[in-house]
């Protein structure tokens, strides 16, 4: 296809998508079922990982609760059984640490199944200045934020791509969207986050594996606890992975050879 034929083809559905993306703002989609699905859902012991993981109970989905907080994570689990009658299975994991998430990952495979709903959905905050944090807790934040998502997908992911179905879902933040005075290490982690979702999900799509879903969260302030006493007073997806279609972004890697050293 030429030049001006491609052009015309963006042109074309950019204001499909656009319409669409305004026709949904007041007819939503038809939200997917999550019944009989397996949940895993990462900093499941309190906050928003909690009240996700009583929804998912709610709507149906077999949950595999992780937490490095033993006693939240029970919590959450008898809370699942009190309000749905359902079981939870538990599991204490350090997600800054990648052994230990692989380690627990065999543990689950063995003892539940294959996931097919992952939750990336553990994070942490230390609210500080950057000269003021402390090495080890920047590099706290970028291990639970960020590089857990890599060992998780890493874990369960495969199994998804094989049976051609399942869902990866990343909780980052507005933070991940623009930076933010006192949260340089938070909003590095959560930017992180968001670009490595962005670009497995593109690769998802490059391998053609459209039954694998991904979805990329960035909520703003939630009551959760987590930012108490902090206040304040985009584009169509589609056309997104249209335009970047047109300019080549999905596959300008396709040739790289690398710099290469010279043999002597």
């Amino acid at each position: 296809m030429n030049f001006f034929l491609e052009t015309l083809k963006v042109v074309g559905l950019s204001v499909v998508y656009y319409l669409e993306a305004f026709f949904r703002l007041f007819v939503p989609a038809r939200r997917k079922s999550v019944e009989g699905e397996v949940v895993l859902m990462t900093g499941a012991g309190s906050g928003l990982g909690r009240i996700m993981a009583l929804e998912f109970a709610r709507l149906g989905a077999r949950l595999v609760l992780w937490d490095i907080d033993e006693a939240g994570n029970l919590e959450t689990a008898r809370l699942v059984k009190e309000t749905h009658g359902a079981r939870a299975h538990t599991y204490t994991c350090d997600c800054s640490s990648r052994e230990e998430v692989y380690k627990v990952a065999d543990r689950v495979k063995r003892e539940v199944g294959d996931i097919t709903i992952l939750v990336n959905n553990a994070g942490i905050v230390t609210g500080k200045k950057f000269l003021q944090s402390p090495d080890s807790h920047i590099e706290k934040t970028m291990e639970v934020n960020s590089m857990a998502h890599f060992w998780t997908c890493k874990a369960f992911l495969p199994a998804m791509i094989a049976a051609n179905h399942g869902h990866v879902v990343s909780i980052a933040s507005s933070a991940g969207l623009i930076g933010v005075s006192g949260l340089a290490d938070y909003c590095a982690s959560k930017f992180a986050a968001v670009g490595f979702a962005e670009s497995m999900a593109l690769e998802m799509l490059a391998i053609g594996c459209d039954g694998v879903k991904t979805t990329i969260v960035c909520p703003f302030f939630i009551n959760t606890g987590m930012f108490d006493g902090a206040n304040t007073n985009i584009l169509p997806v589609k056309l997104g992975v249209l335009l970047g279609e047109y300019l080549g972004a999905f596959d300008f890697m396709a040739k790289f050879k690398g710099h290469g050293k010279k043999s002597n």
